[in-house]
C-alpha cells in the first residue's frame, strides 16, 4: 500500500540520492530528493508528515547545522542521519538533539526502511496528540472566566461548597458552573475533568 507521507533525502552525493530514492520508491514512499540544506529549506514545506534522511556532511550548510535550525524552528521533523564519516560523539550530539536515528554507510537497505517506518510512526502520532490538545485548547477557551475558576478548584480537590467559598459565590451557582464545565468539555466523570486539566496544564483561579 502505498505511503502517504512524504521522505526527503538531503545527500551532496547524487550516486547516493539516485540509488535511496529508487531503494525507497519501488517500496511505495513518496520520496524527494535534495543536493544541500539550503535547497531543502527552500523547497519544503515542513508542515506536512514525513521523515529527513539526512547526511551529516554536506556541502554548505552541515546536517548537523540543519537539524539545529529546524530544532531552533521548532519544527519536530524525524531525522534520520546517515554518515560515511560518523563517530560516536557525532551520533550521541545528534540523538541528544533529537535525531530518530544515526545509520553508518553503507547502510543496509532494511536498516534503513526500519528507520523510515519508526520515524513516520513517530510522526504520526506526535502529530495526533498536537491535534488532540488543540482540540482540547479549544473547548477550554468556550469556557467563561468563571467557569474556568470553578474548574480549576474542582480539579484541586476543592468540594462546591469550598469552591463557592472561595470565589465568594453561593454553592448553587457552583454547581451550575459545573454542570457547564463538563457540558462544554463533553466530560462524563470528575477524573476524566482531572486528566483534561493536566492534559492542559491548566492554572489556578484569576485574581479578578
Amino acid at each position: 500500500m502505498p505511503h502517504s507521507r512524504s521522505v526527503y533525502i538531503v545527500d551532496d552525493d547524487e550516486d547516493i540520492r539516485i540509488a535511496l530514492e529508487a531503494l525507497l520508491d519501488s517500496i511505495g514512499f513518496q520520496v524527494t530528493t535534495f543536493s544541500s540544506a539550503e535547497e531543502f529549506l527552500s523547497r519544503v514545506d515542513l508542515d506536512k508528515p514525513g521523515c529527513l534522511v539526512l547526511d551529516v556532511r554536506l556541502t554548505g550548510q552541515s546536517g548537523i547545522a540543519l537539524q539545529n535550525h529546524l530544532n531552533r524552528m521548532g519544527n519536530e521533523i524525524p531525522i534520520i542521519f546517515i554518515s560515511g564519516h560518523g563517530d560516536i560523539p557525532m551520533a550521541v550530539k545528534a540523538i541528544k538533539a533529537g535525531a530518530a536515528e544515526f545509520l553508518t554507510k553503507p547502510v543496509r537497505p532494511q536498516d534503513l526502511i526500519d528507520a523510515i517506518h519508526a520515524a513516520l510512526e513517530s510522526d504520526s502520532q506526535r502529530r495526533a496528540r498536537f491535534a488532540a490538545t488543540n482540540a482540547s485548547q479549544r473547548l477550554y477557551n468556550g469556557l467563561t472566566p468563571r467557569e474556568k475558576d470553578v474548574m480549576s478548584l474542582i480539579v484541586a480537590g476543592h468540594g462546591n461548597k469550598q469552591t463557592a467559598i472561595l470565589l465568594g459565590i453561593s454553592e448553587p451557582t457552583v454547581k451550575a458552573h459545573r454542570g457547564q464545565v463538563m457540558k462544554k468539555l463533553n466530560m462524563q466523570s470528575l477524573p476524566d475533568l482531572v486528566r483534561f486539566a493536566r492534559e492542559l496544564d491548566v492554572e489556578g483561579p484569576s485574581k479578578a
